[in-house]
C-alpha cells in the first residue's frame, strides 16, 4: 500500500474507474428503488420527501461532508513521505472530531425536526427529518474510513460500501414506504428516508470489516515509514483538519443551501404568481426533485468520482513538487469528465420525455424541465472535477467563493422567473444553470492560473461536443423512425439509447478525439488503442 502510494503515475484513474464503476451501481439502484418509489407516493410525496431530504443534506454536509476530501488529502501527503505514523493518528483525531460533529449534527435535527419543518414551508416534511436525524452520525463515522482509505491510493473499500449501502437502502426504502403509505403521504415519504439510515449502518459495517482485513497491510506499510521525524500533535492536527475541512464543506454547503432556497423559493414564489394551489406547488417541486435533479446527477456521480480520486494524488504530486505530473493529471481528468457529460447532457434532452415515460409510466410529466436542464450537467461535472484538483492542491477556499458567486446569480434568477406562470418551476432550472456556468467557469480560471496550464479545448471540448451533437440528433431520430414500425416508448427509448453510444463512440473516433495517454489507464486500454490504431483513428 505504501509503494503504490509513492508510484502515483495515473493510478488514480484505476481508483477513479473503481469508484465511478461503484458510483454508476449506486445509482442505477437508486433508479430502482426511486422509481417504484415515485409511482407509490407521486409528484406530491416527492415534494415531501425532498424537503425533508435536502434539510438531512445540509447537515450532513456541515458535520461530515468535507472529511473524506480533507483527510485524503492530509493522509497522501504525509504517506508520499513516508510519515505514516502521522497518517494514522490523523485517522485517529478525525475519528473523534467527526464523531463530536455527527452527534450534534444528528441531536440538533432530531430535536428541531418540527422547528425545521416548520421554517422550510413544509411541516408534513417532520417526520422525514426525524427518520433521517440518525443518519448524520453514522455518516460521520464511514466518512472517515473513507478518507483513510482514499488517501492510500484505494477506492475499492469506499466503493463496496456505496454499493453495500444503497442495496440496503433500496430494499428497505421501497420497503418501509409500503408499509407506512397507508397512515398518509407524508408517511410514505418518511418511510422512503428510513432506509437512508440502514444503508448507511449497513455500508459503516463494511468499511469497517475492510479496515480490520487490512491490518496486514498497515504492518507493512509502518515497516516502510522513513522515521527521523516529529509526531504531531493531537490538537495541531485537528486544527489543520478544520483549516482544510471549512473551505471544502462552505463550498459544498453553499450548493446544498442553494437547494433549499429552491426549496423556498418554489413553494413562496408560486403561491405569490397566483396561479399555483398549495399542492399544485408540492407537484411541480416533485418532479424538480424527483426527476430532473435525480435524473441529471447520475452522469455526474462520475466526475463526483474522478475529483474524490484525483485530490489526494494531486496532493501527492505536489509535495512532491511534480508539475509534469499535475498538468498530466489535469488535462487526463478534464477530458475524461467531458468526454462523459457532454453525450449525458445532449442525450438526456434529446430524449427527456421519452426517458421519463420509460421510468415513470404513473407520473410521466416533467420532461420539459429535463429537456430544459440537462445542460446543467455538463457545468456541475465540470465544476466538481475543478473542484477536487482545486482542493488537491491546496487552494481549497476559491471553489468556495466561486459557488457562493454561482449562488448569488441564483438567487435573483428565482426571484424573477418562477413567479412568471409560464415559466414557473422551470425558472429554477434555468437559474441552477447560470449558477453552475458562472462556478465552473471561474474554477477553470483559477485552475490556469493555479496551475500554469495550457487547455486542450479541441480535444476537451469541441471533438465531444461534435460527437455529441450528431448522437443527439441520431438517437431521436432512430426513436421516431422505430416508433411509427414499434409503437413501444420503452423498447424504441432503449433501443434509441443504446444506439446514441455507438453513435457517440464511433464520430468521437472518426474525429481522433481519444487520446493515447487517456485509454492507457483505463480497464482494456490496450485492446481499445489497438482497435484504434488498426483504422488509423489514433495518434
Amino acid at each position: 500500500m505504501g509503494r503504490k502510494n509513492k508510484k502515483t503515475g495515473g493510478s488514480f484513474i484505476k481508483q477513479a474507474v473503481i469508484l465511478a464503476a461503484a458510483s454508476m451501481i449506486v445509482r442505477l439502484l437508486g433508479f430502482a428503488y426511486r422509481v417504484p418509489l415515485t409511482n407509490m407516493i407521486g409528484d406530491e410525496g416527492n415534494g415531501i420527501y425532498a424537503a425533508g431530504y435536502y434539510i438531512y443534506t445540509f447537515f450532513l454536509i456541515l458535520s461530515s461532508s468535507g472529511l473524506p476530501a480533507a483527510i485524503s488529502k492530509m493522509i497522501s501527503e504525509k504517506a508520499a513521505v513516508g510519515e505514516y505514523k502521522n497518517a494514522n493518528k490523523i485517522f485517529r483525531v478525525s475519528l473523534f472530531v467527526a464523531g463530536t460533529l455527527g452527534l450534534i449534527g444528528t441531536a440538533v435535527m432530531f430535536f428541531g425536526a418540527e422547528w425545521l419543518a416548520e421554517l422550510i414551508g413544509s411541516p408534513r416534511s417532520v417526520y422525514t427529518l426525524v427518520s433521517l436525524a440518525p443518519t448524520i452520525f453514522i455518516c460521520a463515522i464511514m466518512s472517515v474510513y473513507r478518507g483513510w482509505f482514499q488517501g492510500l491510493n484505494t477506492t475499492v473499500p469506499t466503493a463496496v460500501s456505496q454499493v453495500v449501502e444503497q442495496i440496503f437502502n433500496a430494499f428497505f426504502s421501497i420497503f418501509l414506504a409500503w408499509l407506512l403509505i397507508g397512515y398518509g403521504i407524508e408517511w410514505g415519504a418518511a418511510g422512503g428516508t428510513m432506509g437512508t439510515g440502514i444503508g448507511a449502518f449497513a455500508g459503516l459495517i463494511a468499511i469497517v470489516i475492510f479496515s480490520l482485513v487490512a491490518k496486514k497491510y498497515y504492518k507493512e506499510m509502518f515497516s516502510e515509514d522513513k522515521g527521523g521525524y516529529a509526531v504531531e500533535e493531537a490538537r495541531k492536527i485537528a486544527a489543520r483538519l478544520f483549516k482544510t475541512t471549512v473551505p471544502i464543506i462552505t463550498g459544498t454547503a453553499i450548493f446544498s443551501m442553494t437547494n433549499i432556497i429552491d426549496m423556498k423559493m418554489v413553494m413562496s414564489r408560486l403561491a405569490a404568481s397566483g396561479a399555483f394551489t398549495s399542492q399544485q406547488a408540492d407537484i411541480l417541486y416533485g418532479q424538480l426533485t424527483g426527476k430532473y435533479v435525480t435524473l441529471t446527477t447520475l452522469p455526474v456521480s462520475i466526475s463526483t468520482a474522478l475529483a474524490t480520486a484525483v485530490l489526494p494524488n494531486i496532493a501527492a504530486s505536489v509535495v512532491m513538487r511534480d508539475k509534469k505530473a499535475v498538468k498530466a493529471k489535469v488535462n487526463t481528468s478534464l477530458r475524461l469528465t467531458m468526454t462523459i457529460s457532454i453525450p449525458a447532457a445532449i442525450g438526456m434532452g434529446a430524449l427527456a420525455n421519452q426517458i421519463l415515460n420509460l421510468l415513470f409510466p404513473s407520473y410521466p410529466e416533467g420532461g420539459e424541465l429535463l429537456a430544459i436542464g440537462a445542460i446543467s450537467i455538463i457545468f456541475l461535472a465540470l465544476y466538481q472535477i475543478e473542484t477536487g484538483i482545486l482542493q488537491g492542491m491546496g487552494h481549497v477556499y476559491r471553489p468556495a467563493l466561486n459557488a457562493l458567486i454561482g449562488a448569488a446569480i441564483k438567487i435573483p434568477l428565482n426571484y424573477v422567473l418562477i413567479v412568471i406562470p409560464e415559466i414557473n418551476v422551470k425558472g429554477a432550472v434555468i437559474s441552477t444553470i447560470g449558477c453552475y456556468v458562472a462556478a465552473s467557469l471561474l474554477n477553470m480560471y483559477a485552475l490556469k492560473k493555479a496551475a500554469d496550464i495550457k487547455y486542450d479545448f479541441v480535444s476537451i471540448i469541441i471533438k465531444p461536443l461534435i460527437a455529441s451533437l450528431v448522437m443527439g440528433v441520431g438517437c431521436l431520430s432512430l426513436y421516431k423512425l422505430m416508433y411509427k414500425a414499434l409503437p413501444s416508448n420503452s423498447i424504441c427509448t432503449i433501443l434509441a439509447i443504446l444506439a446514441a453510444i455507438v453513435i457517440f463512440v464511433v464520430v468521437l473516433a472518426l474525429l481522433k478525439g481519444f487520446k493515447r495517454e487517456d485509454l492507457i489507464l483505463l480497464p482494456m486500454g490496450g485492446k481499445m488503442i489497438s482497435i484504434l490504431e488498426k483504422f488509423r483513428l489514433i495518434d
